[in-house]
């Protein structure tokens, strides 16, 4: 099985930080797991006019693919103006309708403020199920001062302890899908 994880942050470390450290306690649970961290700043994808993929560049295309072709997932999203930020939006757009059909879905989110974590709930959480994904219950918002002063750890245990059951409830569910 194969877990990706997308950072849809167009700018900063702390959401591809956040989405790595769900990569790694996956791996934990299931050390047969494959993973792939893909950060959407290492992309150049194109705006969503309408067009059929193969219209678009490379990297909106390869990009696509290693999406669609993972056996489940987790998106990582840092909370602007109480939404996701467009290169995030942009990218759901090129996906086909049932692209997450009989995969999990999980979220991660990062902001400054602690009623951003229901932009999870309320905005991506739709989002993912428009496009036919399980989501799991425990996902799980990090606050930036969860964060160390330079930004570039979690330091707080109790952050660390949601990923960690997240990682843990994703692998479950998806091995409990394709077993079942």
């Amino acid at each position: 099985m194969k877990l990706v994880g997308i950072s849809g942050a167009p700018a900063g470390d702390k959401t591809a930080i956040a989405v790595n450290h769900v990569l790694v306690n996956a791996k934990r649970t299931n050390p047969d797991l494959k993973t792939e961290l893909v950060d959407i700043r290492d992309y150049e994808i194109d705006f969503f006019n309408g067009a059929p993929l193969a219209d678009y560049n490379e990297d909106t295309w390869n990009i696509v693919k290693k999406i669609t072709s993972a056996d489940f997932l987790v998106f990582g999203t840092p909370i602007y103006q109480a939404s996701i930020p467009g290169s995030l939006k942009n990218l759901f757009d090129h996906l086909p309708e049932f692209a997450f059909k009989r995969k999990v879905t999980g979220m991660i989110a990062t902001g400054w403020s602690d009623r951003h974590f229901l932009v999870m709930e309320y905005h991506l959480r739709s989002i993912l199920s428009y496009f036919k994904g399980l989501v799991p219950t425990g996902n799980v918002f990090v606050h930036n001062s969860a964060f160390n002063m330079d930004g570039d750890e979690i330091k707080d245990a109790r952050v660390l302890e949601r990923i960690q059951a997240l990682a843990e409830e994703i692998v479950a569910l998806q091995d409990g899908m394709k077993n079942g």
